[in-house]
């Protein structure tokens, strides 16, 4: 199955941690979206990463393959069990296509999480910030959108 990551799981150490067979595919770009901090993680204390619509924006992130069984670290990891109803989930897991390397003539389908936003979620911390930043140097993702990753404010 193709996972598209956007927020921590770009990074590499992490997401082997998770998913220990996870394989990089790709880079790609989610059109139509910007990256926000709409959820509190009680595990990391703060404000952690979703994706929201928005016309005027994009998401970049890394394509990975997961294994099904493994699938199921990461449902646990955002909190989302199928089956139960979305207000009791923190994410959902959906289907979703993205550009491969930013180019709309291959489109991918990918499973992605789309969180259910909280009210006045506080902000990332550093660490947390880091994660994202050092995955999108890692993979290589546009210095551009490496630049407004950086302007990412934290508690």
């Amino acid at each position: 199955m193709l996972y598209f990551a956007y927020g921590s799981n770009m990074h590499a150490a992490q997401m082997k941690k998770r998913c220990p067979s996870a394989k990089f595919v790709c880079r790609a770009k989610l059109p139509l979206h910007r990256l926000a901090f709409t959820r509190m993680s009680l595990r990391r204390g703060c404000g952690v990463a979703d994706i929201l619509r928005d016309k005027t924006k994009e998401v970049w992130g890394v394509v990975y393959e997961v294994v099904e069984n493994e699938l199921e670290n990461l449902d646990r990891d955002e909190d989302f069990r199928p089956g139960r109803p979305d207000n009791q989930n923190e994410y959902t897991r959906e289907n979703c296509c993205v550009w491969h390397d930013g180019d709309p003539e291959r489109p991918l389908l990918v499973a992605i999480y789309r969180g259910h936003p909280q009210i006045n979620p506080p902000l990332p911390n550093r660490n947390y910030k880091n994660l994202i930043v050092t995955g999108a140097k890692d993979w290589k993702l546009p210095s551009s959108y490496i630049q407004e990753l950086e302007t990412i404010q934290t508690q």
